[in-house]
């Protein structure tokens, strides 16, 4: 019989799309003859990252929620028949066996395309779920969260990462990790990153810093964003190595680089730092339903990072809440330790079987791809 199809909806933003894939690849890394399609719209991330991963991307129209009464919310009867009608076609064309929803503007008109139609299966990344997910747990019982609670009933899986991060042993690519960043191999590190786009808030107080860090023998790697030229420092500043980047693609090798983060605290961030040991300041961003604290607050309780507010971040306080850190061994690796308690490397199978649960619940598909 036919291979199973599996149908992905998690556009719009980095946090939904890449749970996505990572639960892809491990599909296909089972059963080199899954069918795999994504949903997305033309304005999210997925028209990128979806493709550069080598899988097929299936355009339907943008259903994002207004938060104010506008003219958007009279609209958004007629688009959200529009784009269930367009889910319902993908449905059809691919024969696909279940639709897996991450949130974000494709997965409400996913859940409600798929309906009683095929099954559903669900992973929320964040503490807080948003709209989408709410809705379409009401629809099946297969749902998995990162965060234990998100949803009530929810199985807790942790967030499906790329192999690069989930099988990372620091330790042991350290030296490599460092000499491919131009870094001292034996200085204590502090990696800071906000994100493809940078923060400005870390950047700043990371900058403002600088000296005293460098000063006392700590280095710093630090991806201030591709459109953040000028928060970068420039010249001599100290005795220690500052790397400053716009980007950084090779995620694992900076977190075996570093002995400590100073980030945000989106999902993805929380759930790689933890599950590779690495300690951090996490500066959750201060917008929308505070999910970013949310996030941060079970590996920060287990002792495995600090939390600090984005208004309270500067440059002393970088120096102040880093600096004794980045200097004794003996407390880092107690953090490390209760990082890693907390993480879990193995999501990307859990939801795995999961999404196979949900399909096998409609009949025995053993014979299809289905195998265990």
């Amino acid at each position: 019989m036919r291979p199973v199809h599996v149908v992905l909806a998690g556009g719009g933003t980095a946090g939904h799309v890449e749970p996505a894939l990572n639960l892809a690849d491990c599909l296909r890394r089972h059963d080199p003859g899954i069918g795999i399609t994504a949903l997305g719209t033309e304005r999210g991330l997925e028209t990128k990252l979806v493709p550069e991963r080598g899988y097929d991307l299936r355009l339907v129209t943008a259903t994002p929620m207004p938060r104010r009464p506008t003219m958007d919310l009279a609209r958004l009867p007629t688009r959200v028949r529009r784009s269930v009608a367009e889910v319902r076609e993908v449905l059809a064309d691919t024969g696909a066996d279940v639709l897996v929803g991450f949130g974000g503007y494709v997965a409400l008109p996913g859940y409600l395309g798929a309906r009683g139609t095929v099954p559903i299966a669900i992973h929320e990344a964040n503490a807080r779920p948003g709209l989408a997910n709410r809705v379409g747990a009401r629809f099946t019982s297969y749902v998995g969260c990162a965060v234990p609670g998100a949803i009530a009933g929810a199985q807790h899986i942790g967030m499906p990462l790329r192999p690069a991060i989930a099988n990372l042993d620091r330790a042991a690519v350290r030296a490599e990790a460092r000499a491919h960043f131009g870094l001292d191999p034996d200085r204590p590190t502090l990696l800071v990153f906000g994100g493809s786009q940078g923060a400005r808030r870390l950047n700043d107080a990371t900058v403002a810093a600088a000296h005293d860090l460098t000063a006392q023998g700590i280095q710093v790697l630090h991806a201030a964003g591709l459109r953040n030229d000028d928060q970068r420092p420039t010249g001599a500043l100290g005795p220690a190595p500052y790397v400053a980047l716009p980007y950084i693609d090779r995620m694992d090798l900076a977190y075996a680089a570093a002995d400590v983060a100073l980030c945000r605290a989106g999902a993805m961030t929380c759930a790689e730092l933890a599950a590779v040991g690495l300690p951090a300041l996490y500066v959750p961003l201060p917008i929308g339903n505070g999910e970013q604290r949310l996030n941060a607050l079970p590996v920060v309780d287990a002792g495995g990072g600090l939390l600090v507010d984005d208004a309270s971040l500067d440059g002393a306080l970088v120096v102040h809440q880093l600096a004794p850190l980045l200097l004794d061994a003996e407390q880092r690796r107690e953090m490390e330790t209760a990082a890693a308690s907390h993480g879990q490397r193995d999501a990307d199978e859990r939801l795995r079987r999961l999404v196979l649960d949900a399909v096998a619940s409609t009949g025995d598909t053993t014979a299809r791809g289905g195998s265990r």
